[in-house]
């Protein structure tokens, strides 16, 4: 069986990154959107594609593999230059990691040709799938991006803009889209924000993108973020904003901030570095231990734990050691070669642990198994307590919105209370940060939150079924307390 390394920290692990840049300076949209996925390799490692409009149409790009590998300097400079450019990075989920299904998608057909990038996941595909398979629609791939695209190349009979804005209103979810016709650059964020979308500009280019991470390595100023259910349209005449109807109640996904999002971002006004800190400080308010030194799993716990250890005014030290040059891949047939690949992903700094009482800070824990095996990491290089903290609550649900997580059965946090997951991980003690803790961390924020995976109450009502889970639908919390 194949493991992703991240799945080797059994993290959850997002879906995709999105990119756009309309140019009116006379700089490189390839290279700018370039460097732009690079920033966002984090969302996504599985495939990369950048999409380019010129003279000769849409022009694109994309295969499996890291930005780096994908775009080598000869494919770079393959690609026919233009002004206006879209990109993707991809996670692909168990039994889609094809080439077909990476991202941007093109559609080529008698309207005129769009290319669409998609970072979230809806919530209707299978049905939107079947209705437009019974109207005659031959879909190519997997994934339900494509039902997006389908829906707005059916509408083509109008205006890009009205057929949009049709579109949006047939399906349910997540998204934050950026997507682009011969002549125009378009963002959407759906109508309750769960997925970050953000607005930029160089000079007098605009840019738009998962994280204003991206911004700084392309030197681009942050502007603001897409609103919840906005359509930003960029051409010649400049930046034009449709606001649609939106709900009461907006769900920006909290585990962007747990662990989700590169730390140096900030998403609705809230910096992320900051909110990690403040989680670190409040969990050991919360779960105060009493160690020697305070140590992080890098890089996700990192800077909880520094929070954590200034809060508690205990040292902080490194005591984890994490390999940045591991494949993407490890073949694990059994058990005993999983652990081996554990101990390449990580190791134990025995000069810094030994003979000490130690606090270890993750973000979080979703199965457990790789958490027991960092345990006993630690003590086999000689602490003689290790207690974990975790910045986040436990995760109870699944995510329906574009976070990879398994099945409600295979969470940890559902089937176990704290108490019996400290004995099945062998923590001296454990301790999780609570949702009313961890949502101060983001407070100032314009908007509300998706806590889902914590507590099951999601910003609009999913089906169970689709994550192996033999429960009813749940509900959407319509109360917001």
């Amino acid at each position: 069986m194949l493991y992703k390394s991240d799945f080797l920290l059994d993290k959850p692990r997002e879906e995709c990154g999105v990119f756009g840049i309309y140019d009116v300076d006379g700089i490189d949209c390839v290279d700018i959107c370039y460097y732009g996925l690079y920033a966002l390799q984090h969302r996504g490692q599985d495939s990369a594609g950048i999409a380019v409009s010129t003279e000769r149409g849409i022009i694109y790009h994309k295969q499996m593999g890291l930005v780096v590998d994908v775009f080598t300097m000869e494919k770079l400079q393959q690609l026919d230059r233009g002004n206006i450019a879209i990109g993707h990075v991809r996670h692909s989920l168990a039994g889609d990691c094809h080439t077909v299904n990476a991202q941007p998608l093109v559609i080529k057909y008698k309207g005129g040709d769009i290319a669409l990038a998609h970072n979230g996941k809806l919530t209707n595909a299978l049905e939107l799938r079947q209705e437009l398979e019974e109207s005659g629609a031959i879909f190519q791939t997997s994934i339900d991006s494509e039902v997006i695209a389908t829906l707005i190349a059916q509408y083509r009979d109008q205006d890009l803009v009205t057929a949009v804005k049709k579109t949006l209103r047939r399906i349910k979810g997540s998204y934050a889209i950026t997507m682009m016709a011969k002549d125009k650059l378009i963002g959407i964020r759906d109508p309750h924000g769960i997925r970050p979308l953000a607005l930029g500009k160089i000079n007098n280019s605009y840019v738009l993108a998962s994280e204003t991470c991206a911004f700084d390595v392309i030197g681009a100023d942050y502007i603001r973020d897409v609103k919840p259910g906005e359509i930003i349209i960029i051409d010649k005449n400049g930046l034009t904003s449709i606001q649609t109807e939106v709900p009461l109640k907006s769900g920006l996904c909290i585990f962007e901030f747990v662990y989700l999002a590169r730390t140096d971002s900030i998403i609705d006004g809230i910096s992320v570095y900051q909110a990690r800190m403040d989680a670190g400080r409040y969990l050991a308010m919360e779960h105060p231990a009493d160690v020697d030194m305070v140590i992080g799993v890098p890089d996700s716990g990192t800077t909880a734990a520094i929070g954590f250890a200034e809060q508690s005014n205990i040292p902080y030290g490194e005591g984890l050691i994490k390999n940045r040059y591991v494949g993407r891949t490890f073949i694990q047939p059994s058990q005993s070669m999983r652990e081996q690949a554990l101990r390449i992903k990580l190791n134990a700094l025995r000069k810094m642990v030994q003979g000490k009482r130690i606090a270890m800070v993750d973000d979080s824990i979703v199965r457990g198994t790789t958490s027991k095996m960092i345990v006993d990491m630690l003590r086999t290089a000689g602490a003689r307590e290790v207690h974990m903290r975790i910045s986040s609550p436990p995760v109870v649900s699944p995510c329906y919105f574009g976070m990879d997580t398994p099945s409600t059965k295979q969470l940890i946090g559902a089937a176990y209370t704290v108490e019996e997951i400290e004995k099945l991980i062998g923590a001296d003690s454990l301790g999780y940060i609570s949702i009313e803790s961890l949502l101060k961390t983001v407070e100032g924020s314009s908007c509300q939150f998706c806590t889902g995976c914590f507590d099951g109450r999601y910003p609009m009502e999913v089906s169970c079924l689709n994550k192996g889970d033999k429960k009813c639908k749940r509900r959407e919390d319509k109360n917001g307390d």
